[in-house]
């Protein structure tokens, strides 16, 4: 930066030696000098302008280079503080909003770290330069000169803050247009089987009219702003025409000095031009760095704690015990009409020992995804804790307890690379035998022998073209390649058919053996194997057993039971008559 700055200075200082020069000759000739002086004044200037040439191609590389670095840095800063954002931010943040803020408002930060400070370097050096050089010809003539300059800190205050204001509701809608666009092309697919392109298109569009109109907005601003600095510079000319033309005229000021006066002001007049677009770039680096800074002091309300107690050891047989104690929990925000809390989950007890495999059973909405998100530490609890081997999970490091957990969430995703790339993700190496094992289990070789690339199979965004079952067994193969202590399986199997599950259940047995598994499913064949099962209603435990201890008691697992096994007679017979 600082090498930067005085190769702008230098040029500066290389172009206000020129009209300097031109005086000399324009001066010499009128005194009829010899030839060859007028020759050496003239090679000056060439090397003048050369060297000046020179200073500001190497300014412009270094400065303008400077602010790639600095986008350079701020991307990798922004991306490193959003992948450890908790789920609650990302609750209340919008896909688009982030979006806009890592193109748009980086793009205004990197022009303001490098071309304006270059810029403004340049106007202020070279504005100084010809005022000096104005003053050395005729301190009078430059007083009136600049007497128009003197509104231009005005126009910069009254039209400044508005310029910074328009930008920032640009951007502000900037992200709402972004967000609209990005949860179109990931819901392509329900658009279009509820015919809802053409109402869509009018959505876009009357966003993309109101991007328009504050666009005009600010548009209009930077109208009045631009000419108004010309026109003061302008009248600037005016006046060194008039006043200066009769000093020459007068022999008061010589030929060459007006000539090189004109130029002088001339210097003068491109930075008070440049002024209102350096600050005008200036105002927009600003309000985009604030929204990038609403990122980066972002903080995780979930994050290790200052002094964490270290992991215990494994146990022998692999797996991990794990107890709530009366867990409470409602998400960030949710609130009843009354102002309440919306409870998901309230006064939840139960401990799992290591290597044990517990059934969550329950209705929709009755807590059981809630309840294994605070495992791995999604969410906090607002009410009780959750312990591990014994020690509360706040007390321990939050990638060790991660590392410990392989989880199967609710909605598959799978990224846009190979099979082999997603079933191998978070191992530390890749491990081809601890793949090939993991899609035996899920029942997902098979299918995969079935294409052409086998497991080089490039998926397309969020695995698209796999099916809603073979994405599921992808998850949950993901899941066990890691071989983890504990495996969270949160309805993982929805989306399979019954004879798959049966056999993926069968692998399970075998794969699971020594580790802490946590099943939650509204199949209840999924969890009639467990060695515990806990029934989940309205967030709380009402029943919980073995399976054969809740089948005896004919409570509300019985009837779920019951219920299943009714659906399931419904559509066999359904099938039957297709």
């Amino acid at each position: 930066m600082l090498a930067g700055l005085l190769l702008v200075i230098g040029g500066s200082a290389g172009g206000a030696a020129v009209p300097w020069l031109l005086r000399a000759g324009i001066d010499e000739l009128r005194a009829g000098a010899p030839l060859a002086r007028i020759w050496t004044i003239a090679a000056i200037m060439v090397a003048a302008t050369v060297g000046t040439g020179t200073f500001r191609y190497l300014m412009r590389e270094l400065l303008n280079g400077l602010s790639r670095f600095v986008e350079y840095d701020l991307r990798n800063d922004l991306f490193a503080r959003l992948v450890v954002l908790d789920a609650s931010w990302y609750g209340r943040t919008r896909t688009g909003d982030i979006m806009a803020r890592v193109t748009n408002d980086l793009a205004a930060v990197r022009m303001a770290s490098g071309p304006a400070i270059m810029y403004l370097t340049n106007t202020v050096a070279g504005g100084i330069f010809a005022m000096v050089g104005m003053a050395t010809i005729s301190p009078k003539l430059m007083l009136l000169a600049i007497i128009p300059a003197l509104l231009i800190p005005v126009i910069m205050l009254r039209l400044g803050k508005l310029v910074h204001d328009r930008f920032e509701a640009v951007q502000e809608h900037f992200s709402t247009m972004t967000t609209h666009a990005q949860e179109n092309l990931a819901g392509a697919r329900i658009v279009r089987a509820y015919r809802q392109e053409a109402s869509e298109i009018d959505r876009f569009t009357a966003l993309g009219e109101e991007y328009l109109r504050r666009n005009m907005a600010l548009a209009r601003l930077n109208g009045i702003l631009h000419p108004s600095f010309g026109l003061l510079a302008g009248l600037g000319a005016v006046i060194v025409l008039g006043a200066g033309g009769t000093m020459a005229l007068n022999g008061t000021i010589s030929i060459g000095s007006f000539v090189a006066f004109g130029l002088y002001l001339g210097m003068l007049t491109w930075p008070l031009i440049a002024l209102g677009w350096v600050i005008n770039l200036f105002q927009r680096g600003a309000a985009s760095m604030a929204r990038l800074l609403d990122i980066l002091d972002a903080q995780p309300s979930v994050a290790t704690p200052a002094h964490p107690r270290p992991m215990p050891p494994p146990r022998q047989r692999g797996g991990r015990s794990i107890e709530f104690r009366g867990v409470g929990f409602h998400y960030p925000g949710a609130v009843e009409r009354d102002g309440t809390p919306r409870w998901v989950l309230r006064d939840v007890s139960f401990t799992v020992e290591a290597g044990q495999t517990l059934g969550i059973v329950g209705t929709i909405g009755a807590g059981k995804s809630a309840l294994l998100d605070l495992i791995p530490r999604f969410f906090d609890p607002q009410e009780g804790e959750v312990l591990f081997d014994g020690v509360p999970i706040r007390d321990l490091p939050l990638d060790a307890l991660r590392r410990e957990i392989g989880a199967v969430p609710q909605e598959s995703l799978l990224f846009s690379e190979p099979i082999a790339s997603n079933l191998q993700y978070g191992l530390e190496r890749d491990d081809a035998q601890a793949m090939v094992w993991a899609a035996g289990v899920a029942q997902l070789d098979r299918t995969i022998e079935e294409f052409t690339a086998g497991y080089d199979t490039l998926l397309g965004e969020r695995g698209i073209n796999l099916s809603g079952g073979q994405k599921q067994r992808a998850t949950l193969a993901r899941a066990l390649a890691r071989k983890p202590s504990v495996v969270l399986l949160d309805d993982a199997l929805s989306a399979v058919d019954t004879h798959t599950e049966a056999e993926i259940l069968r692998g399970l047995r075998s794969a699971l053996s020594g580790r802490t598994a946590l099943i939650a499913s509204h199949r209840v064949s999924a969890i009639r194997d467990a060695d515990l099962v806990i029934v989940l209603d309205g967030g709380r435990i009402v029943e919980q057993g073995t399976h054969e201890a809740l089948l005896a008691r004919q409570g509300r697992y019985w009837q779920l039971l019951n219920r299943q096994l009714l659906v399931e007679s419904v559509e066999a017979a359904a099938m039957l008559r297709v």
